[in-house]
């Protein structure tokens, strides 16, 4: 079964150490030979930049992640294929392998709005205005405060929508949820899961789940053990806890995955890297129908393209 999946840190790990290959590394979870094998169709990645970096260098180390995909992902792998346009999923080929770029934060633009557009030209096509830290467009799960979005940050939103890119609500504060779906025409979180099953910052509760739901939008599972049970262990048992909770939500149809791979210190047992997605259909199958399921891989993203919401 195909798979999208919503969230990796493929990126960072090789900008962080150049002598790291995409093609096939142990040390790259969602590395080109692990996508092909667990057959995932279409993977997102983020570009995230330390929070402690001076702002001045923030930009430049976002083009330098962007320029290792198009040089270390895309341009040494023919049967990975840049997403230019939402449209040009539906022309991958069998075997193919879509690849879309993701900003995770941003701090990466700080206020310059040129540099946005910039990134959105480059193939930017979903956006978290934060991560855990407060910047110039919002407050992140980690800010005290929790403030909304800043007047800057209304304006990304509204460029998101103008642009058919997605806006992330992964790692907002709570007000900053809330003021995104107020304003985005395109909301997702990428990678989250319930707070009421695991009570995280990063986790969402029930009313932001249906609100989500009732928005069109769609959450990406985590596969991080903190945000599964509490802790640095879990299970597929585990995480189907939360899948189980958001569709006695009504969300059995906005439910999808965001492993965040490459980005996590702890691992579900039997879901360590990509290559493993296919063991994890396998059981998802004991418990739930094969629509289901294929909704989860992958169906209930293709359903909300922004190219079909217009």
């Amino acid at each position: 079964m195909q798979i999208i999946d919503l969230h990796c840190d493929a990126l960072l790990k090789l900008w962080e150490d150049k002598t790291r290959l995409f093609t096939k590394d142990s040390m790259i979870e969602a590395s080109y030979s692990n996508l092909k094998v667990g057959k995932v169709r279409l993977q997102l990645f983020a570009i995230f930049i330390e929070p402690h970096f001076s702002q001045e260098m923030k930009f430049q180390y976002a083009l330098e992640q962007i320029d290792l995909f198009h040089t270390e992902v895309v341009g040494k792998h023919e049967n990975i294929k840049k997403i230019e346009r939402w449209e040009d999923i539906n022309y991958l080929q069998e075997g193919e392998i879509g690849a879309i770029l993701t900003l995770e934060g941003a701090d990466a633009f700080s206020n310059d709005l040129v540099k946005l557009r910039l990134l959105y030209q480059l193939g930017v096509k979903s956006l978290g205005l934060t991560w855990n830290n407060a910047n110039l467009c919002a407050d992140g799960v980690g800010e005290q405060r929790g403030g909304g979005l800043t007047e800057l940050g209304f304006e990304v939103v509204n460029m998101n929508n103008e642009h058919l890119v997605w806006t992330d609500v992964s790692h907002l504060s709570y007000n900053g949820f809330w003021d995104v779906m107020n304003t985005a025409k395109y909301p997702i979180a990428s990678h989250s899961n319930s707070k009421t099953v695991c009570d995280h910052p990063r986790n969402l509760t029930d009313e932001q789940a249906e609100a989500l739901f009732k928005r069109n939008g769609f959450i990406g599972l985590v596969f991080n053990p903190p945000f599964i049970t509490g802790g640095e262990l879990a299970t597929i048992d585990d995480l189907m806890l939360h899948i189980d909770h958001f569709c006695a939500l009504g969300g059995v149809e906005h439910i999808a995955f965001g492993s965040d791979f490459d980005g996590i210190s702890y691992h579900v047992k039997g879901l360590e890297d990509a290559s493993k997605y296919q063991y994890f259909i396998e059981e998802l199958l004991k418990k739930y129908t094969e629509q289901e399921v294929r909704g989860f891989a992958y169906e209930n993203v293709m359903k909300r393209l922004p190219i079909h919401m217009k």
